[in-house]
């Protein structure tokens, strides 16, 4: 089968319905996150990335991690950093990197905010699914979510590595 040929009926009808439930979990998720925190889905992924982190991380490993464009990216940081939920600072280790913490404020929110979610994806997701079923779908997803990666958007491609004369033709475009 070419890759230009129709779905089959079954290869359609999956994605659809992968695609809605993503959509109905999705929507709930950010109505939940507004209502007990004020936060975006976005926001609230990256303040648990940094909460589990135990420390810091870059921005590009932030915005890698949560495939999200590093422009976006960094338009978010700078509202969670002036409601006082980040920190944002050079890194000692690499002048190009912007090293990014959690502060006891966002902390406390992740933690507001987690019992909701925690209960949300439980009734919406897990509910209806069988220690089997959790086991298959999980490594179902594992398996297609690894092959993405493999050809990954922009956003969460790693960064190429500018040559000093690439880096001053770039700055004078």
């Amino acid at each position: 089968m070419a890759e230009t040929d129709a779905l089959r009926p079954e290869q359609l009808g999956t994605y659809f319905v992968l695609m809605e439930a993503v959509s109905l979990l999705q929507h709930a998720v950010e109505q939940q996150l507004r209502a007990e925190g004020g936060l975006s889905y976005v926001q609230f992924q990256l303040l648990a990335r940094l909460a589990d982190a135990k420390g810091r991380l870059t921005m590009t490993e932030l915005a890698d991690g949560v495939v999200y464009s590093r422009s976006g990216l960094t338009h978010q940081a700078a509202l969670l950093e002036k409601a006082g939920l980040i920190t944002r600072g050079p890194s000692p280790d690499d002048h190009r990197a912007t090293l990014v913490t959690i502060t006891d404020t966002g902390l406390a929110l992740v933690a507001k905010v987690l019992p909701g979610h925690i209960q949300l994806a439980r009734r919406l997701l897990f509910d209806p699914l069988s220690g089997q079923d959790l086991h298959a779908l999980g490594d179902i997803m594992t398996r297609v979510r690894d092959h993405m990666r493999t050809q990954p958007p922009r956003s969460a491609a790693p960064r190429k590595r500018r040559t000093g004369t690439q880096a001053v033709r770039a700055a004078e475009e």
